[in-house]
């Protein structure tokens, strides 16, 4: 409890500072003079924390389920799905009508990936994986294709920044559905933990518990998709917060995933609030936050790694 109590305050504070920081200060005495800067901001910090805890929870539960710890929240192919239907949407004109539109396309490539993969593997743990990275290269060489027909720079840029993961200008509908969404996911993965724990174990092991592992695995993961379809199609595709977190909370609580769900959330949470806080710190341009994640993460992982291994 503690400790809970300790994220939740640490990821109070972080926003906090996450409305001060940017392209420029704004000390907490001044906000009333600047209402329409902090209110974005705080939009912004908003939809990383829900985005930053739905990938931590997600990767989280593929670990879990899929028993390997490379597993993270696009392991299915929905990261490529979703960028199919976005640049769909750029390439059709539909953006056009407004950032919903994209964000539709995005979430309906993603759902479309999930199910082919969910009927392809037919709830086997190692079809799964196999099918979800071969489907992903699939998606992945049919988005090279729609990059190579984009007939303006308008149309290319748009598909490029939604690829690398923008928190500009969160859509607040799509970011309540998603917020509501990763707290009743938590509340599943919590009371669903104890399976969670036997299929860690391998399949055998969980039906010698009373485990009916299909059933448990088909709900899991498609809870997991969601959560992952969700944030692409809010704010693009952002890596290794789904692969590191997971990681780092299970070094600091251990395997049970009844003290690992929450702090997961809260640490995804924090780790993109702090990337978002970054991103924007730049005078001209800010950096897209996808950029943030792989430079901090991607070293931060290999460093577990090696330590790990003793290296």
């Amino acid at each position: 409890m503690i400790r809970n109590l300790t994220y939740l305050l640490t990821a109070v504070l972080i926003f906090g500072l996450g409305l001060c920081a940017g392209s420029f200060w704004i000390a907490p005495g001044s906000f009333e003079f600047y209402q329409l800067i902090v209110e974005m901001r705080a939009l912004r910090m908003t939809a990383a924390f829900t985005v930053g805890g739905s990938l931590a929870l997600s990767g989280l539960i593929f670990q879990a389920l899929l028993r390997n710890p490379l597993a993270e929240p696009f392991t299915l192919g929905l990261s490529g799905g979703a960028a199919v239907g976005a640049a769909l949407a750029f390439l059709t004109g539909i953006y056009t009508i407004g950032l919903a539109g994209v964000n539709l396309c995005a979430f309906a490539g993603a759902m479309a990936v999930l199910a082919f993969v969910l009927v392809t593997a037919r709830g086997s743990r190692e079809s799964l994986l196999l099918t979800g990275v071969i489907t992903g290269t699939i998606m992945s060489g049919l988005l090279m294709f729609l990059l190579s027909r984009a007939e303006s720079t308008e149309q290319l840029a748009g598909i490029t920044w939604w690829m690398l993961g923008d928190l500009q200008a969160p859509e607040k509908t799509l970011l309540t559905v998603c917020g509501l969404f990763l707290i009743c996911a938590a509340i599943l993965a919590r009371f669903f933990a104890g399976d969670m724990d036997a299929l860690s174990l391998g399949s055998s092991q969980a039906h010698d518990l009373g485990i009916r592992s299909k059933p448990v695995l088909i709900l899991m993961t498609t809870l997991a998709s969601l959560l992952a379809a969700g944030t692409v199609a809010l704010a693009g595709i952002i890596g290794f917060c789904g692969l590191v977190i997971p990681h780092i909370i299970r070094r600091l609580h251990g395997q049970s995933h009844r003290k690992t769900v929450l702090p997961a959330v809260l640490g995804g949470g924090v780790f993109l609030m702090l990337c978002d806080i970054i991103s924007r710190l730049g005078e001209i341009r800010e950096i897209p936050i996808g950029v943030i994640t792989a430079l901090t993460g991607g070293p931060f992982f290999l460093w577990l790694l090696n330590r790990r291994k003793g290296v």
